[in-house]
């Protein structure tokens, strides 16, 4: 048996990039907190200081260094680690490893590897390497070539044929890869992808798009002990990328046959790699015979399926299965590195079994429901799941000409709208390659738009509606009712969301660390909290503008409630974050940031008595970002309290015509211009301070929507998005100035 390190030095991912983000700060602070229980010291690397985990209490060293050889070598000499874990800091842990190890440094110093041995990442990740492997263990891939230069390409392409999918070696969220479908695509993809490739290596496979593409969560320790988390399956077919499409955990389409057909696959798979943690395989499967002429083969002697690649540490993925299961993979992962073995790893959530047994995330009873929710948790200004593009007008065209089905960020909305058309569910899959199992429950969304439209409301109606997850605003637009008379009818009615525990053992054992998901049925397993406690508003998806800087500012938030003696809520959607951990805060909301959310989660946790409900905890808005901002004004509209400044001060700070008047009020100067509500006015206030003006909506962050204009046809085309972004609130309109700018932190 290999003694357990004393000291192991930790890789953290680096700044977020396209295909990275949170969920490796996420897996580093559970790494780190992992070992720490082991007795491990550790010792942290990573450039990014907006993390939780270069947070000094996180490991026992942290150094804020570029992710560099000659940097690492520099602080493993200084250090002396006995162990180097790479596994939990993404693809950029995983490549720096190996330029360790290619170097000598490891060897120079002594450092063991932990998780994964550079052979095994190389088998992972080398294409040829990872091909040769799965056809010695008799696992189907695709007819493929690996190529390092445009030659062999094209020898490639005369040898397998059109379409075909490029895949380089060593990068990470599909960068530099692609699928062509021409002569022209083929040589562009193949020479980006060659350049993108540490290594130079593309491989060049088969396309199999239009297949279901699934994944398969598995861990394995040093006795061979295998485990699978759990699978996911993707609505969108092979051709979509997994960051793009929507994932659902479990699979809802597969035969019990094909499930254990490829459970036995990815624990083979995990074995021959020897990896001692998780992670993840993917998997292409033959579709069913609904998809007509579109049907492919049926893969490698007629297995029906095709092993596409694995990630030989933890990723997005895995973020996604701990948060939908309550197994925390990124923890147990830490400790099977350091020597423990499954049945030696108490589960966390239960504190009593042992574990041998996006974006955004949403959960719920019904995949409809989750949907629904998911959809609102994107916050995606002014787009909800009833929204249409206006161009989508037949026009003389047919349905399916008209309306954009294929694979685009409008694709979700573009099935919806195709079903209310009455394109059937089985054409719509014929044409897409989504399984019909998801197009039917789409069906019975948009069949309740219809029921909402032209029924009468009841109490039936109603619970029907909220079932299948139509949030109150949408019934309100649907029932020509505002958002508020909707709620009203809904309580009259007596229907509230109850709220469910993830415990991950399906209630065979009670959970000690529970987070909940709301639901419309009978019994409510969160009963509010004793005593006095607030609510931490988390900061949802990340997005352009706002990243994982609010996801720290949340965690430090609840754990200094805890440090008051309040307990600590949390409200929040994105599964990639170390506030959705299980032990972040006293109890987690895995729910859509919007007031109908908020305000349920509140009254649940307001204590009822003869009058009503008493004791409403606080909540804390300024941790989460802009949307946490932007909830403030809603919660203080219905009268709920609010931890910290006030409602009318973070108005008074973000509507740009509130802040303008203060300005003027307490005789501080601003540039020249003035806030307007419509184009007329911003075209006037232009005129008069003269171009190149800034135009600036309220309620927006990281300069959404923000424009430096230097003409009128450019001001009229910027006006709309500046509106939409800032909810239809007055847009400022300003004298752009050049200069220094400078920041005071108060």
């Amino acid at each position: 048996m290999t003694a357990t390190p004393r000291k192991v030095l930790v890789i953290g991912s680096g700044p977020i990039v396209i295909g990275q983000a949170a969920e490796f700060d996420y897996a580093g602070t559970q790494a780190c907190k992992s070992l720490r229980e082991e007795g491990v010291m550790t010792v942290l690397v990573n450039s990014n200081p907006a993390t939780i985990m270069t947070d000094a209490d996180i490991a026992d060293r942290v150094y804020i260094e570029p992710l560099t050889v000659a940097v690492v070598e520099r602080i493993i000499e200084r250090e002396r680690p006995d162990g180097l874990l790479p596994t939990l800091g993404g693809q950029t842990g995983l490549n720096l490893a190996v330029e360790l190890e290619e170097a000598g440094i490891l060897e120079k110093f002594d450092v063991r590897l932990l998780g994964s041995t550079i052979e095994t990442i190389k088998k992972a990740e080398d294409r040829e390497l990872f091909r040769e492997m799965l056809i010695n263990i008799d696992e189907p891939v695709p007819p493929s070539r690996i190529v390092s230069n445009m030659e062999d390409a094209n020898s490639a392409l005369q040898e397998i044929g059109l379409p075909l999918v490029i895949r380089p070696a060593y990068t990470l969220g599909g960068t530099g890869g692609g699928i062509a479908e021409s002569l022209d695509e083929f040589q562009d993809v193949v020479r980006g992808g060659i350049a993108a490739s540490p290594i130079h290596q593309v491989l060049i496979e088969k396309s199999v798009v239009g297949w279901k593409e699934l994944e398969y969560e598995v861990m394995r320790d040093r006795s061979d002990n295998c485990i699978t988390i759990c699978n996911m399956e993707n609505i969108d077919p092979m051709g979509v990328h997994t960051g793009d499409s929507i994932v659902v955990a479990p699979s809802q389409t597969l035969s019990d046959n094909d499930y254990q057909m490829l459970r036995t696959a990815s624990l083979k798979i995990i074995r021959e790699l020897g990896i001692e943690g998780g992670c993840n395989v993917q998997f292409a499967l033959a579709p069913g015979d609904v998809v007509g002429d579109t049907l492919p083969d049926k893969g490698v002697e007629g297995k029906g399926y095709y092993v596409i690649e694995v990630n030989p540490r933890v990723s997005r993925s895995s973020a996604l299965a701990s948060k939908a299961t309550g197994y925390p993979i990124a923890r147990v992962a830490a400790k099977i590195a350091v020597g423990k073995t499954l049945d030696e790893i108490p589960n966390a959530v239960t504190e009593k079994t042992v574990a041998a047994t996006g974006e955004v995330m949403a959960i719920d009873r019904t995949f409809e429901a989750a949907f629904q929710k998911a959809v609102r948790s994107l916050e995606i200004t002014n787009r909800s799941i009833l929204w249409e593009d206006p161009c989508w007008v037949e026009d003389g065209k047919s349905v399916l000409e008209t309306i954009p089905i294929g694979p685009t960020d409008q694709r979700l909305w573009a099935l919806l709208a195709a079903l209310r058309r009455k394109v059937s569910p089985e054409e719509v899959s014929r044409r897409t390659g989504v399984d019909p199992w998801f197009t039917r429950a789409f069906l019975r969304i948009t069949s309740m738009e219809q029921r909402l439209l032209s029924e009468a409301m009841t109490e039936n109606l109603m619970f029907d509606a909220k079932r299948l997850g139509f949030p109150d605003d949408r019934i309100a637009v649907l029932t020509d009712r505002s958002t508020e008379e909707v709620r009203k009818l809904r309580q009259g009615y007596g229907l509230r969301p109850v709220y469910k525990m993830v415990d991950t053992c399906a209630a065979e054992f009670e959970a000690e660390t529970p987070y909940f998901y709301s639901t419309y049925e009978e019994e409510n397993e969160a009963e509010p909290l004793l005593g006095p406690k607030s609510i931490v508003i988390g900061s949802g998806p990340i997005r352009i503008g706002q990243g994982i800087e609010f996801d720290y500012c949340s965690v430090h938030a609840a754990w200094a409630l805890q440090e008051e003696g309040l307990s600590s809520g949390m409200g929040n959607s994105n599964p990639e974050t170390v506030s959705t951990d299980f032990d972040t805060s006293d109890r987690l909301y895995f729910e859509p940031l919007d007031e109908e959310s908020l305000r349920d989660i509140l009254e649940n946790e307001g204590v009822p008595n003869k009058n009503g409900l008493k004791n409403i905890p606080t909540s804390i808005v300024q941790f989460g970002g802009q949307t946490a901002i932007n909830l403030s004004q809603s919660l203080d509209a219905a009268g709920l309290p609010i931890l910290g400044s006030s409602a009318l001060s973070i108005d008074t700070a973000s509507d740009r015509h509130l802040f303008e008047e203060f300005l003027a009020r307490v005789n501080i100067p601003n540039p020249p211009g003035s806030t307007v509500a419509d184009l007329e006015q911003a075209l006037k206030v232009a005129q008069e301070v003269g171009y190149p003006v800034l135009v600036r909506p309220s309620y927006v962050l990281g300069g959404r929507a923000m424009e430096i204009v230097q003409n009128a046809s450019e001001l009229a085309r910027y006006m709309n998005n500046a509106y939409e972004a800032g909810g239809g609130r007055r847009v400022l309109i300003d004298k752009y100035f050049e200069g220094r700018e400078v920041e005071v932190d108060a």
